[in-house]
Protein backbone atom coordinates (compact mmCIF):
# COMPACT_ATOMS: atom_id res chain seq x y z
CA UNK A 1 0.00 0.00 0.00
CA UNK A 2 1.59 3.38 -1.10
CA UNK A 3 2.55 5.38 2.33
CA UNK A 4 0.33 8.63 2.81
CA UNK A 5 2.00 12.13 2.72
CA UNK A 6 0.61 13.93 5.71
CA UNK A 7 0.13 17.74 5.60
CA UNK A 8 -0.56 19.90 8.91
CA UNK A 9 -4.31 19.45 10.09
CA UNK A 10 -6.05 22.53 9.17
CA UNK A 11 -3.23 23.76 6.56
CA UNK A 12 -4.47 26.12 4.04
CA UNK A 13 -5.33 24.75 0.28
CA UNK A 14 -4.62 26.69 -3.24
CA UNK A 15 -7.66 27.19 -5.09
CA UNK A 16 -11.30 28.50 -5.20
CA UNK A 17 -14.57 26.07 -3.45
CA UNK A 18 -17.77 25.72 -4.66
CA UNK A 19 -19.84 29.75 -4.53
CA UNK A 20 -23.04 30.81 -4.00
CA UNK A 21 -24.74 32.81 -6.89
CA UNK A 22 -23.47 35.89 -5.45
CA UNK A 23 -19.90 34.97 -5.30
CA UNK A 24 -19.59 34.03 -1.62
CA UNK A 25 -17.83 30.41 -0.78
CA UNK A 26 -18.82 28.15 0.49
CA UNK A 27 -17.71 25.59 3.05
CA UNK A 28 -18.13 22.11 2.78
CA UNK A 29 -20.98 22.07 5.78
CA UNK A 30 -22.28 25.00 3.85
CA UNK A 31 -22.49 23.33 0.73
CA UNK A 32 -24.16 20.27 2.14
CA UNK A 33 -26.68 21.91 4.10
CA UNK A 34 -27.55 23.77 0.73
CA UNK A 35 -28.23 20.69 -1.16
CA UNK A 36 -32.06 19.58 -1.70
CA UNK A 37 -32.93 16.40 -2.32
CA UNK A 38 -34.22 14.56 0.81
CA UNK A 39 -32.81 16.83 3.79
CA UNK A 40 -28.96 16.58 3.51
CA UNK A 41 -28.23 19.21 5.90
CA UNK A 42 -30.40 17.42 8.76
CA UNK A 43 -28.51 14.10 7.98
CA UNK A 44 -25.00 15.23 8.47
CA UNK A 45 -25.88 16.65 11.71
CA UNK A 46 -27.07 13.43 12.81
CA UNK A 47 -30.18 12.32 11.38
CA UNK A 48 -29.39 9.55 9.35
CA UNK A 49 -30.78 6.14 10.12
CA UNK A 50 -28.30 3.30 9.62
CA UNK A 51 -29.40 2.23 6.46
CA UNK A 52 -28.23 5.84 4.89
CA UNK A 53 -24.64 4.19 5.54
CA UNK A 54 -23.87 6.66 9.11
CA UNK A 55 -23.75 5.21 12.48
CA UNK A 56 -25.13 7.37 14.98
CA UNK A 57 -21.81 8.07 17.09
CA UNK A 58 -19.35 9.02 14.83
CA UNK A 59 -17.65 11.93 15.25
CA UNK A 60 -16.89 12.96 11.55
CA UNK A 61 -19.52 11.77 8.74
CA UNK A 62 -18.08 11.40 5.25
CA UNK A 63 -20.20 12.44 1.81
CA UNK A 64 -20.02 10.17 -0.58
CA UNK A 65 -21.40 10.82 -4.03
CA UNK A 66 -23.13 8.04 -6.44
CA UNK A 67 -24.97 8.54 -9.75
CA UNK A 68 -26.79 5.21 -9.09
CA UNK A 69 -30.37 4.71 -7.37
CA UNK A 70 -30.61 2.94 -3.78
CA UNK A 71 -31.61 -0.41 -5.99
CA UNK A 72 -28.21 -0.63 -7.82
CA UNK A 73 -26.10 -3.39 -6.23
CA UNK A 74 -22.95 0.00 -5.27
CA UNK A 75 -25.46 1.83 -3.14
CA UNK A 76 -25.74 -1.07 -0.77
CA UNK A 77 -21.66 -1.85 -0.86
CA UNK A 78 -21.13 1.69 0.14
CA UNK A 79 -23.47 1.81 2.86
CA UNK A 80 -21.49 -0.93 4.27
CA UNK A 81 -18.05 0.68 3.55
CA UNK A 82 -19.06 3.66 5.63
CA UNK A 83 -20.11 0.59 8.62
CA UNK A 84 -16.33 -0.85 8.31
CA UNK A 85 -15.33 2.42 8.25
CA UNK A 86 -16.51 3.60 11.38
CA UNK A 87 -15.84 0.27 12.82
CA UNK A 88 -12.17 0.46 11.66
CA UNK A 89 -11.55 3.91 13.72
CA UNK A 90 -13.48 3.33 16.43
CA UNK A 91 -15.99 5.82 15.31
CA UNK A 92 -13.56 8.40 14.43
CA UNK A 93 -15.14 8.54 10.83
CA UNK A 94 -18.43 7.34 9.20
CA UNK A 95 -20.07 7.84 5.81
CA UNK A 96 -23.05 8.34 4.41
CA UNK A 97 -24.16 8.13 0.59
CA UNK A 98 -25.82 10.41 -1.53
CA UNK A 99 -27.74 8.42 -4.42
CA UNK A 100 -29.09 9.48 -7.46
CA UNK A 101 -27.02 12.34 -8.44
CA UNK A 102 -28.33 14.42 -5.71
CA UNK A 103 -24.92 16.18 -5.25
CA UNK A 104 -24.39 16.76 -8.75
CA UNK A 105 -23.60 14.87 -12.03
CA UNK A 106 -20.20 12.97 -12.48
CA UNK A 107 -18.47 16.41 -13.93
CA UNK A 108 -19.81 18.49 -11.06
CA UNK A 109 -18.80 16.12 -8.43
CA UNK A 110 -14.91 16.03 -9.38
CA UNK A 111 -14.87 19.24 -9.25
CA UNK A 112 -16.34 19.27 -5.91
CA UNK A 113 -14.14 16.61 -4.92
CA UNK A 114 -11.60 18.30 -5.86
CA UNK A 115 -12.51 21.34 -4.14
CA UNK A 116 -13.20 19.63 -1.23
CA UNK A 117 -16.87 20.35 -0.91
CA UNK A 118 -17.73 16.71 -0.59
CA UNK A 119 -15.20 13.37 0.59
CA UNK A 120 -15.57 10.92 -1.84
CA UNK A 121 -17.74 10.53 -5.56
CA UNK A 122 -18.03 7.11 -7.46
CA UNK A 123 -17.11 8.68 -11.12
CA UNK A 124 -17.14 6.27 -14.70
CA UNK A 125 -13.93 5.47 -15.66
CA UNK A 126 -14.41 7.99 -19.29
CA UNK A 127 -15.16 10.26 -16.47
CA UNK A 128 -12.20 9.95 -14.93
CA UNK A 129 -10.41 9.61 -18.34
CA UNK A 130 -11.89 12.66 -19.18
CA UNK A 131 -9.24 14.55 -16.06
CA UNK A 132 -6.06 11.93 -17.04
CA UNK A 133 -5.80 10.92 -20.21
CA UNK A 134 -3.15 8.17 -18.35
CA UNK A 135 -6.57 6.13 -17.46
CA UNK A 136 -7.45 5.25 -21.02
CA UNK A 137 -5.38 1.50 -21.05
CA UNK A 138 -7.36 1.07 -17.93
CA UNK A 139 -11.10 1.41 -20.66
CA UNK A 140 -10.25 0.11 -23.85
CA UNK A 141 -11.72 -2.97 -25.29
CA UNK A 142 -10.00 -6.06 -24.21
CA UNK A 143 -7.88 -4.75 -21.17
CA UNK A 144 -9.32 -7.30 -18.93
CA UNK A 145 -10.75 -10.93 -19.33
CA UNK A 146 -13.53 -10.57 -16.43
CA UNK A 147 -14.13 -8.97 -13.41
CA UNK A 148 -11.62 -11.33 -11.79
CA UNK A 149 -8.74 -10.06 -13.61
CA UNK A 150 -10.08 -6.65 -13.10
CA UNK A 151 -9.79 -6.75 -9.22
CA UNK A 152 -6.48 -8.36 -9.35
CA UNK A 153 -4.92 -5.09 -11.44
CA UNK A 154 -6.75 -2.78 -8.84
CA UNK A 155 -5.36 -4.62 -5.73
CA UNK A 156 -2.22 -4.65 -7.64
CA UNK A 157 -0.24 -1.80 -6.65
CA UNK A 158 2.57 -2.22 -8.54
CA UNK A 159 0.49 -1.67 -11.17
CA UNK A 160 -1.77 1.45 -10.62
CA UNK A 161 -0.12 2.91 -7.28
CA UNK A 162 1.60 5.53 -9.69
CA UNK A 163 -1.55 5.98 -11.52
CA UNK A 164 -4.22 6.40 -8.99
CA UNK A 165 -1.76 9.26 -7.29
CA UNK A 166 -1.49 11.27 -10.73
CA UNK A 167 -4.43 13.25 -9.85
CA UNK A 168 -3.09 14.76 -6.56
CA UNK A 169 -0.64 17.11 -7.48
CA UNK A 170 -3.02 19.60 -9.82
CA UNK A 171 -6.48 18.30 -9.02
CA UNK A 172 -6.48 17.38 -5.15
CA UNK A 173 -7.81 14.13 -6.16
CA UNK A 174 -7.25 10.96 -4.78
CA UNK A 175 -8.05 7.32 -6.74
CA UNK A 176 -8.74 4.30 -4.31
CA UNK A 177 -10.12 1.76 -6.32
CA UNK A 178 -12.98 0.96 -8.35
CA UNK A 179 -16.29 -1.00 -8.55
CA UNK A 180 -16.55 -3.02 -11.60
CA UNK A 181 -19.48 -2.33 -14.11
CA UNK A 182 -19.23 -5.89 -15.60
CA UNK A 183 -18.93 -7.49 -18.54
CA UNK A 184 -20.37 -5.05 -21.56
CA UNK A 185 -22.35 -7.27 -24.04
CA UNK A 186 -24.28 -6.68 -27.26
CA UNK A 187 -28.04 -7.22 -27.76
CA UNK A 188 -30.44 -7.03 -30.70
CA UNK A 189 -33.98 -6.55 -31.68
CA UNK A 190 -33.13 -8.98 -34.94
CA UNK A 191 -32.10 -12.59 -35.04
CA UNK A 192 -28.84 -13.93 -32.62
CA UNK A 193 -25.16 -12.19 -33.75
CA UNK A 194 -22.66 -15.13 -34.13
CA UNK A 195 -20.22 -12.82 -36.18
CA UNK A 196 -19.55 -9.68 -36.85
CA UNK A 197 -20.99 -10.16 -40.86
CA UNK A 198 -24.82 -10.23 -38.51
CA UNK A 199 -24.27 -6.95 -37.59
CA UNK A 200 -23.96 -5.70 -40.68
CA UNK A 201 -26.05 -2.16 -41.06
CA UNK A 202 -27.38 -2.79 -37.84
CA UNK A 203 -27.56 0.46 -35.76
CA UNK A 204 -26.17 -0.03 -32.34
CA UNK A 205 -26.22 2.46 -29.64
CA UNK A 206 -22.90 3.89 -27.79
CA UNK A 207 -22.17 5.93 -25.16
CA UNK A 208 -20.27 9.39 -26.93
CA UNK A 209 -17.27 8.22 -26.76
CA UNK A 210 -14.10 7.37 -29.27
CA UNK A 211 -13.95 3.90 -28.00
CA UNK A 212 -17.45 2.58 -28.31
CA UNK A 213 -17.57 4.30 -31.67
CA UNK A 214 -14.68 2.86 -33.03
CA UNK A 215 -15.11 -0.74 -31.51
CA UNK A 216 -19.11 -1.14 -32.95
CA UNK A 217 -17.34 0.13 -36.09
CA UNK A 218 -14.66 -2.33 -35.97
CA UNK A 219 -17.07 -5.47 -35.44
CA UNK A 220 -19.15 -4.63 -37.99
CA UNK A 221 -22.43 -2.29 -36.64
CA UNK A 222 -23.35 1.12 -37.15
CA UNK A 223 -22.33 3.39 -34.00
CA UNK A 224 -24.96 5.29 -33.27
CA UNK A 225 -24.98 7.75 -29.94
CA UNK A 226 -28.05 7.91 -27.80
CA UNK A 227 -28.98 8.99 -24.23
CA UNK A 228 -29.26 5.90 -22.54
CA UNK A 229 -32.95 7.39 -21.20
CA UNK A 230 -34.01 6.83 -24.69
CA UNK A 231 -32.92 3.57 -25.39
CA UNK A 232 -36.27 1.44 -24.55
CA UNK A 233 -38.34 3.72 -27.14
CA UNK A 234 -35.82 3.76 -29.73
CA UNK A 235 -35.42 0.20 -30.07
CA UNK A 236 -39.12 -0.22 -29.88
CA UNK A 237 -39.66 2.18 -32.48
CA UNK A 238 -36.89 0.62 -34.87
CA UNK A 239 -34.64 3.58 -34.41
CA UNK A 240 -32.21 1.11 -33.35
CA UNK A 241 -31.39 -2.15 -33.90
CA UNK A 242 -29.97 -2.85 -30.86
CA UNK A 243 -27.31 -1.94 -27.62
CA UNK A 244 -24.65 -2.77 -25.70
CA UNK A 245 -24.40 -3.04 -21.99
CA UNK A 246 -24.32 -5.81 -19.23
CA UNK A 247 -26.94 -8.16 -17.95
CA UNK A 248 -27.56 -5.98 -14.57
CA UNK A 249 -28.23 -3.08 -16.53
CA UNK A 250 -30.22 -4.75 -19.37
CA UNK A 251 -32.66 -6.72 -17.04
CA UNK A 252 -33.46 -3.78 -14.67
CA UNK A 253 -34.05 -1.36 -17.84
CA UNK A 254 -36.04 -4.15 -18.90
CA UNK A 255 -34.39 -3.96 -22.29
CA UNK A 256 -35.32 -7.41 -23.24
CA UNK A 257 -38.95 -6.38 -23.77
CA UNK A 258 -37.68 -4.37 -27.09
CA UNK A 259 -34.46 -6.79 -27.89
CA UNK A 260 -34.71 -10.35 -26.99
CA UNK A 261 -31.43 -11.12 -28.85
CA UNK A 262 -28.26 -10.98 -26.25
CA UNK A 263 -24.88 -11.75 -27.32
CA UNK A 264 -22.10 -12.26 -24.93
CA UNK A 265 -19.38 -10.89 -26.65
CA UNK A 266 -17.44 -9.27 -23.75
CA UNK A 267 -15.84 -6.41 -25.70
CA UNK A 268 -15.25 -4.22 -22.58
CA UNK A 269 -15.23 -5.02 -18.84
CA UNK A 270 -15.76 -1.33 -17.71
CA UNK A 271 -15.04 0.25 -14.13
CA UNK A 272 -16.44 3.30 -11.65
CA UNK A 273 -13.85 4.38 -10.16
CA UNK A 274 -13.94 5.75 -6.27
CA UNK A 275 -12.26 9.19 -5.77
CA UNK A 276 -11.97 10.50 -2.65
CA UNK A 277 -10.37 14.45 -1.29
CA UNK A 278 -6.85 14.11 -1.42
CA UNK A 279 -6.96 17.14 1.49
CA UNK A 280 -9.15 14.55 3.08
CA UNK A 281 -7.02 11.81 3.22
CA UNK A 282 -3.66 14.02 4.38
CA UNK A 283 -5.45 15.69 7.06
CA UNK A 284 -6.60 12.12 8.47
CA UNK A 285 -4.46 10.34 10.96
CA UNK A 286 -2.35 8.18 9.40
CA UNK A 287 -4.25 5.34 11.58
CA UNK A 288 -7.47 6.22 9.93
CA UNK A 289 -6.22 6.96 6.45
CA UNK A 290 -4.88 2.96 6.70
CA UNK A 291 -8.45 1.81 8.02
CA UNK A 292 -10.00 3.48 5.54
CA UNK A 293 -7.79 2.29 2.84
CA UNK A 294 -8.39 -1.52 4.01
CA UNK A 295 -11.94 -1.02 4.16
CA UNK A 296 -12.35 0.12 0.91
CA UNK A 297 -10.09 -2.71 -0.37
CA UNK A 298 -12.40 -5.41 1.58
CA UNK A 299 -15.69 -3.45 0.20
CA UNK A 300 -14.17 -3.14 -3.70
CA UNK A 301 -13.53 -7.48 -3.45
CA UNK A 302 -16.19 -7.96 -1.57
CA UNK A 303 -18.40 -6.21 -4.89
CA UNK A 304 -17.05 -8.74 -7.33
CA UNK A 305 -18.92 -11.39 -5.71
CA UNK A 306 -21.93 -9.21 -5.54
CA UNK A 307 -21.59 -8.46 -8.98
CA UNK A 308 -21.20 -12.05 -9.83
CA UNK A 309 -24.56 -12.92 -7.99
CA UNK A 310 -26.90 -10.12 -9.37
CA UNK A 311 -25.46 -10.89 -12.80
CA UNK A 312 -26.75 -14.98 -12.60
CA UNK A 313 -29.72 -13.50 -11.12
CA UNK A 314 -30.46 -11.39 -14.17
CA UNK A 315 -29.21 -14.33 -16.57
CA UNK A 316 -32.00 -16.40 -15.02
CA UNK A 317 -34.60 -13.54 -14.85
CA UNK A 318 -33.76 -13.11 -19.16
CA UNK A 319 -34.01 -16.81 -19.28
CA UNK A 320 -37.79 -16.74 -17.82
CA UNK A 321 -38.42 -14.18 -20.35
CA UNK A 322 -37.54 -15.80 -23.50
CA UNK A 323 -34.40 -13.96 -24.30
CA UNK A 324 -32.56 -15.88 -26.12
CA UNK A 325 -28.51 -15.83 -25.34
CA UNK A 326 -25.48 -16.52 -27.41
CA UNK A 327 -22.11 -17.20 -26.96
CA UNK A 328 -20.26 -16.82 -30.47
CA UNK A 329 -17.00 -18.44 -30.73
CA UNK A 330 -13.86 -16.28 -29.48
CA UNK A 331 -12.26 -16.12 -32.63
CA UNK A 332 -15.21 -14.19 -34.00
CA UNK A 333 -14.78 -11.38 -32.21
CA UNK A 334 -12.05 -11.52 -29.98
CA UNK A 335 -9.38 -10.30 -32.29
CA UNK A 336 -10.99 -7.50 -33.39
CA UNK A 337 -11.56 -6.31 -29.75
CA UNK A 338 -8.26 -6.49 -28.76
CA UNK A 339 -6.81 -4.76 -32.02
CA UNK A 340 -9.23 -2.50 -31.28
CA UNK A 341 -8.08 -1.71 -27.77
CA UNK A 342 -4.78 -1.90 -29.04
CA UNK A 343 -5.46 0.75 -31.66
CA UNK A 344 -6.64 3.73 -29.52
CA UNK A 345 -3.18 3.67 -27.28
CA UNK A 346 -0.07 5.50 -29.17
CA UNK A 347 1.74 6.81 -25.98
CA UNK A 348 4.34 3.92 -24.75
CA UNK A 349 3.52 5.17 -21.65
CA UNK A 350 -0.14 3.63 -21.91
CA UNK A 351 1.39 0.50 -23.93
CA UNK A 352 3.24 -0.30 -21.15
CA UNK A 353 0.13 -0.37 -18.42
CA UNK A 354 -1.63 -2.05 -20.90
CA UNK A 355 1.15 -4.78 -21.18
CA UNK A 356 1.07 -4.75 -17.45
CA UNK A 357 -2.74 -5.50 -17.28
CA UNK A 358 -2.57 -8.31 -19.60
CA UNK A 359 0.21 -9.93 -18.27
CA UNK A 360 -1.93 -9.89 -14.78
CA UNK A 361 -4.19 -12.34 -17.12
CA UNK A 362 -1.60 -14.31 -18.49
CA UNK A 363 0.17 -15.67 -15.25
CA UNK A 364 -2.56 -16.55 -13.71
CA UNK A 365 -3.01 -13.60 -11.52
CA UNK A 366 0.67 -13.33 -9.73
CA UNK A 367 1.53 -10.08 -9.26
Amino acid sequence: MRAPVHRRRGAARSGAGPRTPGGRAIDRRGFLAAVPAAGLGAALLGGCTPSQGVMADVDRVLSISLGQAESHPSYGSLVTFGERIAEATDGRYGARVYANNSLGDQQETVQLVSDGAIDMAVISGTQIENSSPRFLPMNVPGAFDDIDHQNRVMLDESIVGDLFASLEPDMRLTVLGGYTQGGRHLYTVGGPIESPEDLAGMKIRVQESEIFLRLIRNIGGVPTPLAYSEVYTALQAGVLDGAENNEISYVTQRHYEVAGHYTRTNHLVGFDFLLASTDLLEEMEPRDEQALRAAWEETQSEFVEIWKQETEAATEEMLENGVEITDPDPEAFGPIISETGLSILEDPEDLALYEAIRAVAEDGGAS
